[in-house]
């Protein structure tokens, strides 16, 4: 059995309860987890403890808060309020956990649906958006990541181009696959609003929305947009369901004729509204 999953922002538990509820079996399934490992729930610690016991039947994609826990342990950033990363930081193996993380994927194409973290820019086909998305995961993976964290904020360029090169190109690439929800039709990503559809500024678009986009046609499943809830199309999957926030942690079934939702409760570990 195939399953992607929504994000999971260090709930073990729920997480727990999900594995249970579909009967995951290592030898048998494979698991996709869209991103945001760890950060806002009660123990992040236990969830990459949790994917990495799965082996290679779990792919674990980097989301924005995965990003933000290099950052800090590198020194690059600091702990935000709500972040609960320090069991994490504070582990002896500390570094090993750190290693696993940067050795994950930020898209992959695999069962037929191309799978990122946030979104897909309109002049990115599904080859270009994993040949940008390896770009990065060596940056992520070499000996230059210090230096790389140092420059991966920000929010220019917001506006995809060929032409960029180096650190702002990779940047490009980061803001995309791990933070945006609106862009123009001209690709420029808004990083400002986080609400839902009836939200967008004016201008934009949802960016799986953009006229001619390259990807139209295309099965994407992503997370990231807790306040665009469950769209479970033919074509799309939008899979943060707020587990964080006291929603629900999603599964899809993608394997077979006959696509099957199965989600578990999650307590609240966070108040909507926090940054």
């Amino acid at each position: 059995m195939i399953y992607l999953v929504g994000d999971l922002q260090g709930c073990c538990r729920p997480l727990e309860r999900l594995l249970q509820t579909l009967d995951f079996s290592p030898s048998r399934d494979k698991l996709y987890v869209l991103g945001d490992l760890v950060n806002r729930g009660p123990d992040s610690l236990g969830v990459l403890k949790q994917l990495r016991s799965l082996g290679d039947s779990a792919v674990s994609l980097l989301g924005n808060h995965d990003l933000h826990l290099l950052a800090v342990a590198h020194g690059v950033r600091k702990p935000h309020r709500s972040d609960t990363l320090d069991a994490i930081l504070a582990a002896d193996d500390r570094e090993a956990w750190l290693e696993w993380l940067r050795q994950r994927p930020l898209a992959v194409w695999a069962h037929g649906w191309l799978m990122v973290h946030a979104g897909v820019v309109p002049q990115w086909d599904a080859a270009k958006t994993v040949a940008l998305a390896r770009e990065v995961e060596a940056m992520l993976r070499s000996q230059d990541l210090g230096d790389f964290l140092t420059q991966m904020y920000g929010n220019e360029p917001s506006r995809w181009s060929d032409d960029l090169t180096g650190v702002a190109r990779w940047r490009c690439v980061v803001n995309c696959l791990t933070r945006v929800r609106f862009c123009q039709a001209d690709g420029t990503m808004d990083f400002l609003t986080k609400e839902g559809l009836g939200a967008t500024p004016a201008g934009y678009y949802p960016w799986f929305e953009v006229p001619g986009r390259l990807t139209e046609g295309v099965p994407i499943a992503f997370g990231h947009w807790s306040t665009l809830g469950l769209i479970n199309r033919d074509d799309l999957m939008a899979l943060d369901t707020g587990c964080v926030w006291g929603g629900q942690l999603t599964a899809v079934r993608v394997d077979g004729a006959t696509r099957e939702v199965i989600q578990v409760p999650c307590g609240q570990s966070q108040k909507p509204g926090k940054a």
